[in-house]
């Protein structure tokens, strides 16, 4: 007979783009990205940082401050680094996990790689214009925004 308690599509693959997040240098904020095709294969993972050739200690990761001298104008965002990533064909209708919702940045180059579905764990940021922007440029195009609902299961190794 089958294990009962092996976990769901949707816990896998928040999960990976959990540990994804964990591979970000930065201080504040560590977000991971996982790109899941209709078939629940993965396609692409990614995780915010700077750009490739970039290195951590020579660039700023403050939030405040005059803009050069924060992290902003350098750091790529996970869900267009999971869009970089891909190798391979299309993203046309597959899904994205990730640890945060997306900025507008993000959103534009969620619809245009032709990703269908975003799943989100945290919305911190809803209230913001940048947040505000992306839910209306996806409703507009039918982009199905969803919560990632927490089962309250402890993932862990099993050996």
């Amino acid at each position: 007979m089958k294990r009962e308690d092996y976990i769901s599509w949707d816990e896998y693959f928040m999960g990976v783009a959990q540990l994804a997040a964990m591979r970000s240098k930065d201080p504040g904020t560590q977000v991971g990205a996982c790109i899941v095709s209709q078939d629940n294969k993965i396609l692409s993972i990614g995780y915010n940082g700077l750009p490739i050739g970039c290195p951590d200690d020579e660039f700023p990761w403050e939030r405040e401050g005059d803009e050069l001298d924060t992290k902003y104008p350098y750091v790529t965002h996970s869900e267009l680094n999971a869009i970089l990533n891909f190798r391979g064909g299309s993203l046309a209708g597959a899904k994205i996990y990730v640890t945060l919702f997306p900025c507008n940045e993000c959103a534009k180059a969620i619809i245009q790689s032709g990703i269908r579905e975003v799943i989100y764990d945290c919305d911190k940021y809803a209230d913001t214009p940048s947040v505000r922007a992306s839910r209306r440029l996806f409703r507009t195009v039918g982009v199905v925004m969803r919560p990632y609902s927490r089962s309250g299961r402890v993932v862990k190794m099993m050996l």
